[in-house]
């Protein structure tokens, strides 16, 4: 099988799961959706919390010391909101979102601009909401599918030769994560397919050109912070913060980073 097979496989769900998702949110009433969307927020938040415990892990502890993990996990957060915040990750995703919006409907928003009086401004109106919805639906989708532990492992993993399993895994849970997520929030969640082929795909390419296997403390470390990072995801969801999850993404790469340097210093 080709390398790059399990992020194709990844792709085809979300897109399917959008599709049967978004039939199905069109004949959900606006209550049913915000109840689902706090199902997902609470699983997001379950499955954060679950990767979260991979700090304690002993390949990490015995690499770095029993007091750094925290330490680490701490530093990565701090510096990939820095990195990320300069650099704009969370508006360059929704500004993303957005043009992924307008040429997929630029047709009918000409349309709604053409429309004279106060039936056009109501169109303009529902466009806007439109717009906004499908921008939330794709950062949200983008970041829980981008940010878990299985899209870096399987991307390496599948990028190793080592078989397509993790990604498979992902894939399946991907595709009816979508369908809950796009009866919800609507098609902008199969526009995070884009995203999800960007990332795995880098990280394929990695595994390829790296020919070994990452060790397993630096996996710990980008598990944990990938937790605190669906836990951020959650409280969105959740409408408890709009915590900027995307600006913090830099620091799935500063973590392993971190645990090299102090590795190296101890």
């Amino acid at each position: 099988m080709f390398v790059g097979a399990g992020t194709v496989l990844n792709i085809a769900t979300i897109l399917v799961g959008t599709a049967i998702g978004a039939r199905l949110g069109e004949r959900l009433p606006a209550r049913t959706r915000d109840v689902v969307t706090d199902g997902l927020g609470l699983t997001t938040l379950l499955l954060g919390g679950l990767n979260v415990v991979a700090v304690n892990d002993a390949a990490l502890s015995e690499e770095v010391g029993d007091a750094a993990p925290v330490l680490i996990v701490l530093g990565s957060l701090l510096l990939g909101g820095i990195v990320g915040s300069l650099i704009g990750v969370e508006e360059r995703l929704e500004a993303m979102g957005g043009h992924i919006r307008r040429a997929l409907t630029r047709r009918s928003a000409a349309e709604a601009t053409a429309t004279a009086g106060a039936e056009g401004e109501a169109a303009e109106s529902a466009a806007h909401a439109a717009r906004e919805r499908f921008i939330q639906g794709f950062v949200t989708a983008s970041l829980v599918y981008c940010v878990g532990p299985l899209a870096i492992l399987g991307s390496l993993s599948d990028g190793l030769g080592l078989g397509i399993e993790e990604l498979s895994l992902k894939a399946a849970l991907d595709g009816f994560a979508s369908v809950a997520f796009a009866a919800s929030l609507g098609w902008g969640v199969g526009a995070a397919a884009l995203p999800v082929a960007i990332v795995q795909g880098a990280f394929t390419l990695v595994g390829a050109l790296l020919g070994e296997v990452v060790p397993d403390a630096h996996i710990s470390a980008m598990t944990a912070v990938g937790g605190l990072l669906l836990v951020g995801v959650a409280l969105r969801l959740l409408r408890i913060r709009a915590v900027p999850v995307a600006d913090l993404l830099p620091a799935l790469l500063a973590a392993p980073l971190l645990v090299a340097l102090v590795s190296a210093l101890r």
